[in-house]
């Protein structure tokens, strides 16, 4: 059977090597980004290029959006020539994007009365999973949809779940990222006291990745702050904005309350910078100042 044809909108950090797996899987992937030289490399591996989204919807079978925010959704989609404009039917389209349930379930409906199937598919996992297709694939919508995507979500991820209808896929990735906001915190703060207490941060470390709670997660960020170096791999500003949405949509509980106001503050100064660098924040906020 033939490949779906695919329209991709968005290459960040998350986008482009996504792209590039199906690529090698074979999938005929037609791309778009407003910034046209983010498409370069992808176009010289196989990919199309088109200079408006709406080609797309000649060009593919599926549509798939991996962008910031809602902002940048709605635009795509109810902006100046969005895409809602000349949406036909019998197209798919998954969005894996990071954004409110709510705003799931609104672009659903409106794609619907279209005659367009719509999937919320957002992925836990950075920049690695994405180029290893090893990410964690939560889907939102109709079930035979999801099957149809499948083939997709295989050569993207290590495993996909369909939890319910539209918005649900959402629902499930705030859930994870404000544990991932515990996790990141909870590593800065036991850092930061330790070092108060007279323990250099390489051997709290070191115990830590020994111990029972060490996680694949603290791994990864060890050398970011041994080396008192942040470049994002997930930037926190965008850690900051899922933990907003979940608050949005009814976060109560204390610490869950505590962490969001944490992140937001710092993304001010520190958002473009990787979500670890919540660690000197609080360490500037404490006034800590030791060497690492």
């Amino acid at each position: 059977m033939d490949k779906q044809r695919i329209g991709w909108i968005g290459l960040g950090n998350m986008g482009t090597p996504m792209v590039r797996n199906l690529l090698k899987a074979g999938f005929p992937v037609t791309v778009y980004n407003r910034t046209a030289s983010r498409a370069e490399a992808l176009v010289a591996e196989g990919a199309g290029f088109v200079t408006h989204p709406s080609e797309l919807w000649d060009k593919a079978d599926v549509l798939i959006t991996m962008v910031a925010d809602d902002a940048a959704l709605h635009n795509i989609y109810k902006g100046s020539d969005g895409l809602l404009e000349t949406a036909p039917a019998g197209k798919v389209v998954i969005d894996m994007s990071t954004v409110s349930p709510a705003t799931s379930r609104e672009l659903a409906t409106l794609l619907e009365a279209k005659g367009v199937e719509y999937l919320d598919a957002p992925v836990s996992g950075s920049v690695k999973p994405a180029e290893t297709g090893q990410l964690v694939i939560m889907v939102g919508g109709k079930k035979s949809v999801y099957e149809s995507a499948r083939p997709i979500f295989e050569k993207l991820g290590k495993v996909s779940f369909l939890l319910g209808e539209q918005g649900a896929g959402n629902s499930a990735k705030l859930a994870i990222n404000l544990l991932l906001a515990f996790n990141t915190q909870g590593l800065a703060e036991s850092v930061l006291f330790a070092r108060e207490n007279g323990i250099a941060s390489k051997d709290m470390l070191a115990i830590i990745n020994e111990s029972a709670v060490g996680n694949a997660l603290i791994k990864i960020k060890t050398p970011l702050i041994e080396s008192d170096q942040y470049q994002p791999a997930f930037a926190l500003k965008l850690l900051a904005k899922d933990l907003r949405l979940a608050k949005e949509q009814g976060l109560q509980t204390p610490a869950g309350l505590a962490i969001e106001e944490c992140f937001r503050e710092a993304a001010h100064e520190w958002g473009d910078k990787d979500m670890m660098a919540i660690l000197p924040y609080l360490s500037s906020e404490v006034g800590q100042q030791e060497p690492f």
